[in-house]
C-alpha cells in the first residue's frame, strides 16, 4: 500500500549557492509512486523536442520562425541566440525535489516563457503605484508616440497582459502584422495564415498571440520603470528567490532607447527574433514556485496574493489565458491535468506547470510539443491512491 498523501509544509530552498541548497525526499515520503514516476521521466528524456539542437535548419533559417511559417523579410534573426543539449526538468512536492533528470543547471533559451515573468513585473509596477489601473490606457504613460494612432489610444495594460490589445504599428523592424492570424491554441498546428492582412478589432475583443505586441508591453513596462527590466526582477525577485546569477533578458541589436539620459535595452517576451529571457531549470522552477505559493517566499510576500489571483482569471475573448499565463478552464489546454493548473509556457517546448490541487510544481524543458500532456498524465498517476 502507498504512503498517504503528506501534510502540506511549504518549504523554501537556500539559495543556489549554498551548500545543500536545495532538499530532496523519496517519492513515497511524498506521496507518490516511485515505479510511475520513474516512468514519467523516463518518458520525459524519450520524447525531446524535434527542434534541431542549434535552433537553425540545414540551410541556415532559425528554427522558431520556421515553425510558424514566417518568411522573409520579416524572419530576421536580430537577438542573440543559443543552442541546446537535452531535455531537463525537476519536479516538486512541498517545495522539495522528489524528481530530476538532465542538466538542470545549464542555462537555455526560455521563449514565450519569458512573458509570464513580465506579468510577474506588471503586477510590482501596480503594487508600487507606478500603473494605477490596469483599465488606464497604457497611452498616458508612455514616454514615445507608440499610442497617438487612433486605434491605439483606448489600449489599455489589460488589454496588452490578456494579448487582446490589437496594437498596430512596427517596433525594433517588426511590424505587429507579422504575427497577425497567428494560431496559438490547443491542437493548434497549422499557422498557414500567419500574416496574411486582417481588419483589428476593438482592443478587448479579439486574443491573438502577437510577440510585436508582447514586446510594446516590455517597452512600456521599462518607460514606467524607468530601469532596465533585468535589474528590477533581479532585485524584486531573482534575487530574494535565491536564484543563481546565470540567468540573463536580452533584447535586440536595436532595442534600446533613452530614458532620463541613460541609454538601456528593452527585453524581447521571447526568442522569437533571438533573444528573450535564458535561465537554468532550477531557476525557473524558484520563479515558479514563488508564484505556486502565492507571491511568498520564506515568510516575505515578494509578490502581492491579490495579482497572483489576477493572473489566474480567465480573459473575456480567451477563457483559457489569464494575464500572460495560459489556464487549464474546463481542461481544454492540457485534458490529463486538473483545470486549476496555471502554465508558463515557451516554444520548443518549455512548460513551467502549477498544480495547486496536489501541491505540484514542474518545470519540463525540450519536450516535444504534442507529448506534453501524456507526461503531465504520467506524472499525476503516480499519485499515491
Amino acid at each position: 500500500m502507498m504512503a498517504a498523501e503528506p501534510a502540506r509544509v511549504d518549504y523554501y530552498p537556500l539559495p543556489d549557492d549554498s551548500p545543500d541548497d536545495w532538499e530532496r525526499v523519496e517519492p513515497a515520503a511524498a506521496g507518490l509512486d516511485p515505479a510511475p514516476l520513474a516512468e514519467a521521466v523516463a518518458f520525459a528524456r524519450a520524447h525531446e523536442s524535434r527542434w534541431p539542437k542549434s535552433l537553425f535548419t540545414e540551410d541556415g533559417r532559425y528554427y522558431p520562425t520556421v515553425y510558424v511559417d514566417e518568411g522573409p523579410p520579416w524572419n530576421e534573426l536580430t537577438g542573440p541566440v543559443r543552442g541546446w543539449a537535452g531535455p531537463s526538468g525537476l519536479l516538486l512536492r512541498g517545495g522539495r525535489i522528489v524528481a530530476e533528470w538532465g542538466d538542470t543547471r545549464r542555462v537555455d533559451m526560455t521563449f514565450s516563457v519569458a512573458k509570464s515573468y513580465l506579468a510577474i513585473l506588471a503586477g510590482l509596477a501596480l503594487h508600487d503605484g507606478l500603473i494605477r489601473s490596469l483599465d488606464d490606457p497604457v497611452r498616458g504613460y508612455a514616454l514615445d508616440d507608440g499610442f497617438e494612432a487612433p486605434g491605439n489610444r483606448e489600449i489599455t495594460w489589460r488589454h496588452l497582459l490578456q494579448q487582446t490589445s490589437e496594437w498596430e504599428g512596427t517596433l525594433w523592424g517588426k511590424p505587429d502584422a507579422v504575427d497577425r492570424n497567428r494560431v496559438v491554441a490547443p491542437g493548434a498546428t497549422d499557422n498557414s495564415r500567419k500574416g496574411q492582412p486582417r481588419d483589428l478589432r476593438p482592443p478587448g475583443t479579439h486574443f491573438e498571440y502577437n510577440d510585436v505586441r508582447v514586446n510594446r508591453l516590455a517597452l512600456s513596462l521599462l518607460q514606467v520603470f524607468r530601469r532596465p527590466l533585468p535589474e528590477v526582477l533581479r532585485a524584486r525577485v531573482m534575487a530574494p528567490i535565491g536564484a543563481s546569477d546565470t540567468w540573463q533578458w536580452h533584447g535586440y541589436r536595436d532595442s534600446w532607447v533613452e530614458i532620463d539620459g541613460v541609454r538601456m535595452p528593452s527585453v524581447s517576451g521571447g526568442g522569437h527574433w533571438g533573444g528573450g529571457l535564458w535561465a537554468s531549470t532550477r531557476d525557473h522552477a524558484r520563479f515558479a514556485s514563488l508564484v505556486h505559493r502565492r507571491g511568498v517566499w520564506a515568510g516575505k510576500t515578494l509578490v502581492p496574493a491579490d495579482w497572483i489571483d489576477a493572473l489566474r482569471t480567465p480573459s473575456a475573448a480567451n477563457p483559457g489565458y489569464g494575464l500572460l499565463w495560459w489556464l487549464n478552464t474546463g481542461r481544454a489546454l492540457y485534458p490529463s491535468a486538473p483545470a486549476a493548473s496555471l502554465f508558463a509556457l515557451g516554444g520548443g517546448s518549455h512548460v513551467l506547470w502549477l498544480d495547486p490541487d496536489h501541491d505540484l510544481v514542474m518545470v519540463a524543458r525540450w519536450v516535444d510539443k504534442p507529448e506534453v500532456d501524456g507526461l503531465l498524465a504520467r506524472v499525476l498517476a503516480s499519485l499515491a491512491g
